[in-house]
């Protein structure tokens, strides 16, 4: 299957996206990898009248610290973030999570902004994102604004940005001194789409864990530091919150099974 009939905009910079958002609303899609949109496209579950595309616009594409966070703009792809010199050291949860996405062809084209619009619950970086209370920057013609993670994913393939806005960048916030992080994932094979990821963080205020590919988003649970013992029994409660339903790819148990087995290895990596 092809996808429908749709106008091309080439937009060399932000503001002529933000002109077409404004112009087009909900009939318009952001272009910037494609690797997300087009397998969309293609099976006609997404039939857009107006197709932006952004991925020559130079003032978005940018990876750069600044005010605490590594900030990814809306063209930059995830390779130019996974090389990106220093990684492991500024966002060390994206460097161990990377390897999971996919295969480097699909890194070299595909975005950051583009996975975390696009709010598959079992992609990494929105994972990552959350996990570490990241924000997202949406521009509209009007007006900038900030929205936490927490706030944004708000379900299957559902987020808080409105039709005439571009979601501009991503802030991932940089590592933290004496906060330790880790990253584990089962998939059917590596590069498929994660049956369960979980993201964690353990620093002087507790425990962190995000998991991905259950809900239909990212879920953050937090703990006060405890025992391995009352942490597995804590990790148990919270799988069994998540409200996991059997599919073609897994069962509800074995999904539980797989948050409790790689909650309890991420989190006793950040414990130690």
């Amino acid at each position: 299957m092809k996808p429908q009939e749709f106008d091309y905009i080439r937009a060399d910079q932000a503001q002529d996206a933000v002109d077409a958002l404004a112009q087009f609303g909900g009939d318009a899609r952001i272009l910037a990898g494609g690797q997300s949109l087009m397998a969309v496209l293609n099976m006609r579950l997404a039939q857009p009248a107006v197709l932006v595309d952004i991925s020559r616009a130079p003032d978005l594409d940018y990876v750069k610290v600044q005010d605490g966070c590594l900030v990814v703009g809306a063209a930059a792809t995830q390779a130019s973030v996974e090389w990106r010199p220093g990684l492991g050291d500024e966002v060390p949860l994206l460097a161990q999570a990377f390897p999971h996405i996919s295969h480097f062809q699909v890194r070299n084209r595909g975005t950051v902004c583009g996975s975390v619009a696009h709010a598959d619950p079992s992609a990494e970086l929105p994972l990552v994102l959350a996990a570490l209370g990241g924000q997202i920057v949406l521009r509209s013609r009007r007006k900038r604004r900030i929205v936490p993670a927490a706030e944004f994913f708000q379900g299957m393939l559902m987020t808080a940005r409105t039709p005439e806005e571009l979601l501009e960048e991503v802030r991932y916030p940089l590592a933290a001194q004496g906060t330790r992080y880790a990253f584990e994932e089962f998939s059917a094979r590596h590069g498929d789409f994660a049956m369960v990821a979980v993201a964690a963080v353990g620093d002087g205020q507790g425990l962190r864990l995000a998991v991905g590919g259950v809900a239909d988003r990212p879920v953050v649970r937090r703990w006060p530091r405890m025992a391995v013992a009352d942490l597995a029994s804590a990790v148990n409660d919270f799988a069994w919150q998540l409200d996991a339903q059997d599919d073609a790819h897994a069962s509800a148990t074995f999904r539980r099974h797989l948050v409790r087995r790689l909650g309890l290895r991420a989190l006793e990596k950040v414990m130690t």
